[in-house]
C-alpha cells in the first residue's frame, strides 16, 4: 500500500529521521531505528543531505533498513544543488532497492555552493518524478509561509502549482500555534488544494536547537509556549518533559479538528517518540 491511500482511512501517523553525521556510525541511527520502528508509524522518512553535505551518503542505506523492517521508507530528495544525472542515479538506486517514496524538496540554498540550474523549483522535480515512475509524491508546505515567499496566499499559489505538478499529499514544516496550521488548511482548500496535508510537529528538547529550527524556518512561538522554556531552560529534564507535553497537546487537538495526519520530527530520539505515541497512540486511531 502506498502512504497516499493510507489517509483515506484513518489519521496518518509518521516519523522523521536523519543520517549520523558523516564522524559517528551508522549503528547509531540503526538502533534508533529499531525502537522506532515497534512504535509502527505508518510511514519513516529519512533526511537527504543538499550537495555538498557528508551525510547524503546514508541516507538509501537507512531508507532500505527501515523497509526492512516492514515499514515504509520514504526518501527525502533536494533538488536544487543536484543535476538531473545525479537525481537520475538517486532514483535508479532507489529503485533498485525497491524505493518508491519520495518527499521532493528545493532544499536550503547554500551561499557557499552556487546552485544548479536543472530543479530550480521542488515542482520542477515533482513534475520529472512523475514523468519518471510510479512513485508516492510527498511535497512540503509551510502554515506560516515560507520564507523566500512575499505573503502566505503567494506562498499557498505556489504551494498549488507543487499540487498541480503531481504531489500526492503534503507535510508541513514545524509549528507550535494550531491556529495557524488551521488558518493555513482553510487557506489552501479555497485556493483548490485537496490533497491531503500532515502537520508536523517537533518536540522541544533543547532550547538551542528550538532556537535554530525557528531561525531556520521562521515558526512562531506561542506566549506559552515561550513561558515554557524560560521556565525550564536550565533544567534539560524538565524542559524535555514540558517539550513531549506540549507536543501532545498539539496532536490531541489537531486530531479533534480532523488531521489528515502527525508527521513527528524526531530528531532521532526514541524515547520522546515512544512518550508520545504512547499518549496518543488511542487518538490517533480513534
Amino acid at each position: 500500500m502506498k502512504v497516499k491511500d493510507k489517509f483515506k482511512d484513518k489519521t496518518v501517523f509518521s516519523f522523521e529521521v536523519f543520517p549520523p553525521k558523516k564522524t559517528s556510525s551508522i549503528d547509531v541511527i540503526y538502533q534508533t531505528l529499531g525502537e522506532l520502528g515497534g512504535l509502527r508509524p505508518d510511514f519513516i522518512s529519512v533526511t537527504f543531505g543538499a550537495g555538498g553535505s557528508g551525510n547524503s551518503r546514508f541516507a538509501l542505506d537507512i531508507a532500505s533498513k527501515i523497509k526492512e523492517s516492514g515499514i515504509i521508507p520514504v526518501l527525502h530528495l533536494p533538488c536544487i544543488n543536484f543535476t538531473k544525472a545525479e537525481i537520475d542515479a538517486t532514483l535508479a538506486e532507489a529503485e533498485k532497492r525497491g524505493i518508491d517514496h519520495i518527499l521532493a524538496l528545493r532544499g536550503d540554498i547554500n551561499p557557499d555552493i552556487p546552485p544548479v540550474k536543472d530543479f530550480l523549483h521542488a515542482s520542477d522535480l515533482i513534475s520529472y518524478l512523475r514523468s519518471k515512475g510510479d512513485f508516492d509524491i510527498a511535497g512540503a508546505c509551510y502554515p506560516e509561509c515560507h520564507p523566500d515567499a512575499e505573503t502566505l496566499e503567494e506562498d499557498i499559489e505556489n504551494l498549488r502549482i507543487k499540487v498541480d505538478a503531481g504531489a500526492d499529499h503534503l507535510i508541513t514544516q514545524l509549528f507550535f500555534d494550531n491556529d495557524s496550521f488551521y488558518d493555513f488548511r482553510d487557506k489552501a482548500a479555497a485556493a483548490g488544494i485537496n490533497v491531503p496535508i500532515e502537520a508536523g510537529i517537533m518536540p522541544v528538547v533543547n532550547k538551542n536547537m528550538i532556537e535554530r529550527m525557528v531561525t531556520t524556518c521562521g515558526a512562531s512561538l506561542p506566549r506559552k509556549f515561550v513561558k515554557i522554556m524560560q521556565r525550564y531552560e536550565h533544567n534539560p529534564e524538565a524542559l524535555r518533559d514540558a517539550g513531549i507535553a506540549y507536543a501532545i497537546n498539539q496532536i490531541v487537538d489537531l486530531a479533534a479538528s480532523g488531521v489528515d495526519g502527525i508527521h513527528l520530527y524526531t530528531m532521532n530520539n526514541a524515547y520522546v517518540a515512544r512518550k508520545i505515541s504512547d499518549a496518543v497512540s488511542g487518538i490517533i486511531e480513534a
